[in-house]
């Protein structure tokens, strides 16, 4: 399912759209019914008998939504799971990718920008959420924990996110599934190095659950990656870097266009 979010005219004249969509297994997407139950434990101990499906897949599907939308390329954004979505979709079709920005993710080097064992235990601990209700206080829950620091919590706006997301599509195997997918896909950091495009790596300081040194790590191997770190970001987008940040994608993208457009 994919959803114009916005439109502008860049440099020499050039339409820009900006879109967002579901990916698979999640919102209106197509989900997935008969697989095996992910176990991550096995996949981290080397069993890849569970994954349903990898992150290729999900960059492949990154891929088909452009044919469908007859586009031959795209800026590509990603935050955390986007981010590792949008860098394999960069590695493995590099001529439909004109930029990438990487925000709050890692290279797959599981030694690196990976939350600690007492964050994954506070963040994933407690009681199954199962209705509405019980998902938008985990989700608040997770906000207070993993969120922004520096930064004041919008308590409403993340419960109201979070029903929004439940109505639209709630599928708790699938957050495993997609869990279980960016282990079983690997490291990537060899072949990040391999990538010639323009790039923008941007992570929170104070991210707990995809520490810093996880975009440091991705800024180091993609040559001439541009890297910004806000100081008292966590692991979401705090409504006061909305602006800094779309500054900086729009300034990444309107530097391309016009090389694009020769």
């Amino acid at each position: 399912m994919v959803e114009q979010i916005a439109r502008d005219v860049g440099p020499a004249g050039i339409e820009l759209a900006y879109e967002r969509f579901d990916n698979r297994d999640s919102g209106h997407s197509t989900h997935v019914r008969d697989a095996p139950p992910p176990d991550l434990p096995a996949v981290l101990a080397g069993d890849l008998s569970s994954a349903s499906y990898t992150l290729s897949d999900m960059a492949a599907d990154v891929i088909g939504l452009l044919d469908v939308l007859g586009l031959d390329g795209a800026h590509l954004v990603g935050v955390s799971l986007g981010g590792q979505i949008a860098q394999v979709a960069a590695i493995e079709h590099p001529d439909r990718v004109r930029s990438l920005t990487s925000m709050s993710t890692s290279t797959g080097n599981m030694s690196v920008g990976q939350a600690s064992p007492e964050t994954q235990a506070k963040v994933f601990g407690g009681p199954r959420a199962e209705t509405r209700e019980q998902v938008i206080a985990q989700r608040v829950r997770i906000a207070r924990i993993a969120g922004s620091p520096g930064f004041e919590l919008d308590e409403a706006a993340v419960a109201e996110r979070a029903g929004l997301a439940y109505d639209r599509g709630h599928d708790p195997i699938a957050v495993a599934r997609q869990a279980v997918a960016t282990v079983a896909s690997g490291d990537r950091t060899a072949r990040l190095r391999e990538l010639d495009l323009p790039t923008l790596v941007i992570h929170g300081a104070a991210d707990l659950m995809a520490p810093p040194e996880g975009g440091r790590a991705v800024a180091g191997a993609i040559p001439g990656a541009e890297l910004v770190i806000f100081e008292g970001m966590g692991h979401d987008v705090p409504r006061a870097l909305w602006p800094r940040i779309s500054t900086l994608i729009a300034t990444l993208v309107h530097r391309v266009e016009p090389i694009q457009a020769r």
